[in-house]
């Protein structure tokens, strides 16, 4: 448990830079200027960042709390099947898969890439423009809030790994873990460090897929281990 939590928290903060150049849009979205044209000024927006991690938080929490009960339910499964911790290996496995399309992505081989129906991105966009007219401070918490609802294979891997655990609270402290690793590089955004970040952007997928794969195949043989000894 401990070693899974230290490697989402070294994938979080290793991919978190690329999770800053998909999420830093959103960044701009609340932290730009507001609906009478002026910014926001300094105070207001460091508040609004705050507010903004917090509603990521907060999302990130709930969908740990969905995991995890998911995931009780497959060890559960699992288990009447005589798999022990059936959660875990099928979270391995989404690991795995997760790391090697992104892996062959970099490669140029696409592998087909998680989408969200028309309907779902249409509802979503009507609801941002409405959050648009807000103060600074709402829109930034439910900017947090709600952008968690787009697909995102670097968020679901963790979730799946979340999920993993078999339990409520263990998926959601997991779920914590990789929020705390992304918020540097979000914030480093939020201050405006965009162009400081923008050179590694591109070169970390493949290290952060790597770690992920690391972790899927010792996740993975470990289960798979105990599973032939019982």
């Amino acid at each position: 448990m401990i070693g899974t939590a230290a490697g989402v928290l070294m994938a979080s903060l290793v991919g978190s830079v690329h999770c800053a150049g998909m999420c830093g849009g959103f960044v701009c979205f609340y932290a730009g200027a507001g609906v009478n044209g002026a910014s926001s000024p300094r105070p207001s927006l460091l508040h609004a960042h705050a507010l903004y991690n917090i509603g990521r938080l907060l999302s990130y929490l709930i969908l740990g709390a969905l995991a995890g009960v998911v995931g009780a339910h497959v060890s559960h499964l699992g288990a009447l099947a005589g798999i022990q911790q059936g959660a875990a290996v099928v979270a391995g496995a989404l690991m795995i898969a997760w790391a090697v399309s992104t892996l062959a992505a970099q490669r140029g081989v696409s592998l087909g890439a998680l989408r969200a129906p028309e309907a779902w991105q249409r509802m979503l966009g009507r609801v941002l423009h409405a959050v648009r007219s807000q103060p600074v401070g709402l829109r930034a918490l439910l900017t947090g809030l709600l952008t968690t609802l787009l697909p995102c294979g670097w968020l679901y891997v963790f979730v799946a790994t979340a999920g993993g655990t078999g339990s409520v609270l263990s998926a959601m402290g997991m779920m914590a873990i990789f929020w705390l690793g992304t918020v540097p590089a979000l914030v480093a955004v939020g201050l405006g460090a965009q162009t400081v970040l923008a050179p590694f952007r591109n070169r970390l997928p493949m290290v952060s897929a790597t770690v992920v794969l690391i972790m899927g195949l010792w996740s993975l043989s470990g289960h798979l281990r105990t599973v032939h000894v019982h």
